[in-house]
Order: C-alpha cells, then structure tokens, then sequence
C-alpha cells in the first residue's frame, strides 16, 4: 500500500491535543512535538477514514470511544526502557535497602513480606529486574513474599510486558548469576529469545493504571516504588501532585526512585534524598 505521508495539522488542531492528552493523562505536549504528533497519529486517522485530525479529535472526545482514546495515547507514549537501566539504584538496593530489610525482619521489627510498584513500566524490563534481584535475595523457601506490581497507561506495552519475552540481545544488561537463574534460553522456533522463568512470573502482576488519576491507583503501602522517567513527559500541576501521592503510597520505611533527569518539586515537603534520585521520609 503506498504511504500517504502525515496529515496537515494545524495550530488550532495541535492546541485541542495538547489540552486534550494533559487533561486524560497528564502529559505535556509542548511545541516541539507537534511533529511527533502528526507522525505517530496521521496512520490513526486515516485508518478510520477520516479526513482530518479535527475530525480525529472531535471522535476521541465522544463518550463511548474510550477504546479509540486508549489507542491515542498508546501511540503517544514513549516506551523506552532497559533491564537494570541507571544501574546505582539497584546498588543501592543490595548495599543499602536489602541489608536493613534483613537486620529488621531478624528483629522483628518487618513482616517478611515485600510489595514493590513499577509505575510506568513500559515493556516490563524494569519490573522484571527488580523481580529477579528480589528473589536472589529473598527467595520463598527463607520465608519471603515478593510481590512486584508493573503498571503502565499503555495497553500495548503491558502486553508485551507480561509475554515476558525479549531478544537474547537484551540480556547484556543482566548480570550472568540472574540471566541463569532466572532466564529461560529458546530453542527451535524461539531460537534468538529468552522469557522470564516461572519463579518471576510467580511474583509478577500487570495492571494499566493512569498516573493522571488515582482512583485508579492500586492501594499501598509499599516499601519502594519506582517511577523512573516517567513524569519528565507530565506537566508541571500533574507531575507535583503525582508525586505527592507516590508518596503517600510509601510505608514510612520505604523509598521513592525517580529517573535520573527528575526530582523532588512542591508539595513533598520533609522527604529527604538519601542518594541521586533516591528518596525516603525522616522516619527511615
């Protein structure tokens, strides 16, 4: 089929996306993603036979075409991700966050029990990381629950999260004792892929959640959360109070992990940052 190239779009049109993707989601749009706009949505138009992004626009603020809305925003969605990407957090985990976990559960001071939220998970490489790292450290047989909830607003990544199957390529970012542990090599027709093991995918749950609306938000506590990269797409209102309620999702033992280009803005007063983009309350 020959490729009819993107659609105009004008200042007006661009205008109505912009308000529109903040107030659903939260993300900002800013001027230099007009064209990213027009490239990611210009097949969705045409695809439903429309002549125009305003007709487009007029579609997906109809009540009942939430599904076609959800479909916008997966095109607009940027998933990028790595295993153990900014590798100092999951230092800091093993040097720092397991050691306590262990001294205080000995003490009785810590149920043996570890709820973790990936917020914005994209294609699962994060949460499956933290999955693998928890269970070399807190295995079911020493008396450890895990569980590693991986959310995220795009539909299609959740769906690719929870196959839990990626290229061999990816597994350069894994450390050899977890890619042997915990990773299950193809052969014959998934010869070139690897997919999580049972043991991860025991401790895995997958649920779409807008950071835009806690409602929808899956209840605490938890003792850490990450949400990396994620808000720097948020506009400034959104991203502050979304931080505030990340927090409060926090036991008050517990650690919040933002990506390395964010941090800590209004209203999170008496949060203290422990290492680059690690953060915790007073109490911990």
């Amino acid at each position: 089929m020959k490729d009819l190239g993107p659609l105009p779009l004008s200042s007006r049109e661009f205008a109505l996306f912009q308000s529109l993707v903040e107030d659903v989601a939260g993300l900002h749009l800013g001027p230099t993603k007009q064209a990213l706009l027009v490239s990611r949505l210009s097949h969705r138009v045409r695809a439903l036979g429309l002549p125009s992004f305003d007709a487009y626009h007029a579609l997906v603020t109809t009540r009942g075409q939430e599904a076609e809305r959800t479909r916008m925003l997966d095109c607009l969605c940027t998933n990028e991700t790595q295993f153990f990407r900014e590798p100092a957090h999951f230092e800091f985990l093993r040097e720092h966050v397991f050691p306590e976990w262990t001294r205080r559960a000995e003490r009785g001071r810590m149920a043996r029990r570890v709820r973790v939220w990936s917020a914005g998970c994209s294609t699962g490489e994060e949460p499956y990381s933290l999955a693998m790292l928890l269970l070399e450290r807190f295995p079911p047989e020493s008396g450890w629950d895990v569980e590693v909830l991986a959310t995220d607003l795009s539909t299609w990544a959740l769906a690719r999260a929870r196959e839990g199957l990626w290229p061999v390529e990816k597994a350069g970012r894994i450390p050899p004792p977890l890619l042997r542990a915990f990773m299950l090599k193809g052969t014959r027709s998934q010869e070139g892929w690897m997919k999580a093991g049972p043991e991860v995918r025991d401790v895995l749950r997958f649920a779409q959640v807008n950071l835009n609306d806690e409602r929808g938000w899956p209840p605490g506590p938890f003792e850490l959360v990450f949400c990396r990269n994620v808000l720097i797409y948020f506009a400034a209102p959104a991203r502050a109070r979304t931080l505030s309620a990340l927090l409060a999702r926090l036991r008050p033992t517990g650690h919040l992990f933002l990506g390395h280009a964010e941090s800590l803005t209004g209203g999170t007063g008496g949060v203290r940052c422990v290492a680059p983009n690690i953060y915790a309350r007073p109490s911990t």
